[in-house]
């Protein structure tokens, strides 16, 4: 199995200004080695390291912690998208690393409703492309969903991952709207979404709470387009690495092996284009 989403941080390395001390379990550093213990200890073989912060130096510390650990599947960093000549700068090093598989901009953080649709970014994303490396959009409810389809469109030739299948607003006004977006993305042919960060502090995680969510991401996406990815150590607020993985686990166990193996490993493979070295 592959968790194709997992963040790292070291706040001696990096300021990650987001993680405050009200996150309470998550404001210290998330080392490798605790990751690697809630991997093994639900049978979790390896996990794609993804950014948590718009750096340099965050993308860095990912990519030596790679070259560590061998159970380290891939790293989704980040690289300055909105300046194009700073961006291919920051690709041509990065992908010199092996371990580099996919760019994320931390747009629900960035003041700019229309960042996805600045020149400067759309050029920078054809240059991801160009070199078959997926974009990943986190957070996308409710400020970029609509635009997330619509870069899709703009940009076929680039494979757009939506994380955390764009936030649905669980049992919410909201949540119609929601699918009608996030029906409009699963609409292009070049995207694909992970089943993460589903999670919502202060909210019970259950099966029942995140199904509607669930059957709408396989009636849109289907298996082959789905992966899913824990979003630890996001879920210490919530339920914690095995209690998010028993959920989803439970909605699994209701697929066939052969579509459980494409959310749980495929699909995941396919996108970030991880090698089989230290699979199981």
């Amino acid at each position: 199995m592959i968790d194709a989403h997992l963040h790292l941080w070291d706040l001696q390395r990096s300021a990650y200004s987001w993680i405050t001390p009200e996150l309470g379990p998550l404001h210290t550093t998330i080392t490798a080695e605790r990751a690697h213990a809630e991997l093994t200890a639900v049978g979790v073989e390896r996990a794609v390291l993804v950014q948590a912060e718009d750096s340099v130096t965050d993308t860095e510390f990912m990519l030596e912690v790679a070259a560590e650990h061998d159970w380290v599947a891939g790293v989704v960093g980040w690289v300055q998208l909105d300046a194009p000549a700073v961006a291919a700068e920051q690709l041509e090093r990065f992908t010199a690393d092996p371990a580099f598989c996919g760019v994320r901009h931390l747009v629900h953080d960035d003041p700019r409703d229309e960042f996805l649709a600045l020149p400067a970014v759309r050029t920078s994303l054809r240059l991801l492309a160009e070199r078959g490396l997926p974009y990943d959009v986190p957070d996308a409810w409710p400020r970029h969903l609509a635009a997330t389809a619509e870069l899709a469109a703009a940009l076929p030739e680039l494979t757009v991952v939506l994380d955390h299948l764009g936030k649905p607003p669980h049992g919410k006004p909201d949540f119609p709207d929601w699918r009608e977006a996030f029906a409009a993305v699963a609409a292009r042919p070049n995207t694909v979404a992970k089943v993460s960060g589903l999670q919502v502090r202060g909210e019970p995680f259950t099966v029942e709470r995140i199904r509607p969510a669930w059957e709408e991401a396989l009636e849109r996406f289907g298996p082959d387009r789905l992966m899913w990815g824990s979003d630890w150590p996001m879920t210490l607020l919530t339920a914690g690495y095995r209690g998010t993985w028993e959920v989803v686990e439970q909605l699994l166990g209701e697929l066939t092996d052969e579509e459980r193996g494409k959310i749980l490993t495929g699909t995941a493979r396919r996108v970030y284009r991880l090698g089989r070295t230290g699979d199981a």
